[in-house]
């Protein structure tokens, strides 16, 4: 199995393995923040949280001490369009709603790790709905997305109206962070969505295909920095966007590409890339870039729908300034898939103190090498996410 957004094959092995140090980095830092700050009500239930999520599967104090939540599927329709889901409750109080977005993960909704996550998210005490985007199983994240966010966040107002209202967010992955910020700015949920927990999101979709066509990014000073990048990110894109090549063998020869190198990134493709027309060449010449320099003229060769796509999912060209929800943006240091200057950009964007920004030295979406300063960010961040959650109204 290749890496999804989510997380990597092995994620839930790496995360049991470290659970014994992520506990006493976030327990020694939670011990010291607790001396000079004694209040912090949501310090403890941030600790069990995140050794709930490090646990996955496993057992963990949370699951020992918090009821079973109930996993229910579900069907709605909004607007005449139908999705299907997963509803995550506790028998305890929920106090608020999230809308979980999967990104892009082949197993969607259904992807163990997801589904550990949510059943974390409900021993917290929230009602989580997960919806089944079908695109984003098939790797592809578009436009369309966005709406298919507002129509889901609606429905999850509706199951919490159903017994009193609470307040709801948003929280995504990765290339599914950019369509939920935008579903957030939709006039038809945009004063209700409370909040958005971004984990590796990306801010300018430009500099994002920079970094996983040749491995360059520019930290806040402007200087340009190297990692390799993964191979998985690329792919996504190219997956995300063969629906809009004009021509059927085009498009069939990426999907053979895309297969080959993800099952065997170290294979060549230029048997295939040379069959492709032009179009496809065009496409094929960005994602096969290594200089930094050529993007901007690569995606100016792209097709037009194209263009258009990439432009509508950008958040850099977007105008945030009507965003109400407050942000909690989580981002590895050593992200291979979307560096972490892209959440401090998308951060610096927004007006001082609608954002929040952890980040984790070792962390890969949620695969982690486990540290104090680490354990201590990610912990941050859970306690971020519950002080949402327990604010009253959305401000």
């Amino acid at each position: 199995m290749t890496r999804s957004s989510l997380s990597a094959s092995e994620t839930g092995k790496r995360w049991h393995k470290g659970l014994k140090w992520l506990f006493l980095g976030v327990l020694t830092a939670f011990i010291i923040l607790l001396l000079h700050q004694p209040d912090l009500r949501n310090g403890l239930p941030g600790l069990l949280l995140i050794l709930d999520i490090a646990a996955g599967e496993q057992d963990s104090l949370l699951k020992r001490i918090t009821p079973i939540p109930t996993r229910t599927p579900v069907t709605y329709s909004i607007k005449g369009k139908t999705y299907s889901g997963d509803l995550y409750r506790s028998a305890e109080q929920s106090r608020a709603g999230i809308l979980l977005i999967p990104g892009a993960a082949e197993g969607g909704k259904d992807d163990a790790r997801l589904v550990a996550f949510a059943n974390t998210l409900a021993r917290g005490k929230f009602t989580v709905l997960v919806p089944d985007l079908v695109g984003m199983k098939k790797l592809q994240v578009g436009s369309e997305n966005i709406q298919e966010i507002t129509d889901s966040f609606i429905q999850l107002e509706a199951y919490l109206n159903a017994t009193s209202r609470k307040k709801g967010g948003i929280c995504a992955f990765s290339y599914a962070v950019g369509p939920a910020i935008l579903a957030s700015l939709s006039p038809e949920i945009r004063s209700r969505v409370c909040f958005v927990m971004g984990i590796g999101g990306y801010y300018d979709l430009s500099r994002v295909m920079t970094f996983f066509t040749t491995g360059y990014f520019k930290d806040q000073s402007g200087r340009w920095l190297h990692r390799n990048p993964n191979e998985y990110g690329k792919w996504v894109f190219v997956m995300s966007n063969l629906g809009l090549l004009s021509n059927e063998k085009d498009r069939q020869l990426f999907r053979s590409m895309a297969k080959r190198k993800m099952d065997r990134p170290v294979e060549g493709v230029d048997d295939l890339a040379n069959q492709l027309g032009n179009e496809g060449k065009c496409f094929y010449n960005l994602i096969t870039n290594r200089d930094p320099s050529r993007v901007p003229l690569l995606i100016a060769y792209l097709p037009e729908r194209i263009r258009r796509e990439i432009s509508a999912l950008d958040l850099s060209n977007k105008n945030l300034s009507s965003l109400k929800a407050g942000l909690i943006l989580v981002h590895g240091l050593d992200d291979d898939i979307i560096p972490y200057t892209e959440s401090v950009a998308l951060a610096r964007a927004l007006p001082p103190g609608q954002a929040r920004l952890f980040l984790a030295k070792g962390l890969f979406h949620v695969d982690v090498k486990t540290d104090l300063w680490e354990g201590w960010q990610l912990w941050r961040s859970v306690v971020a996410l519950l002080e949402a959650r327990d604010r009253e109204g959305c401000n």
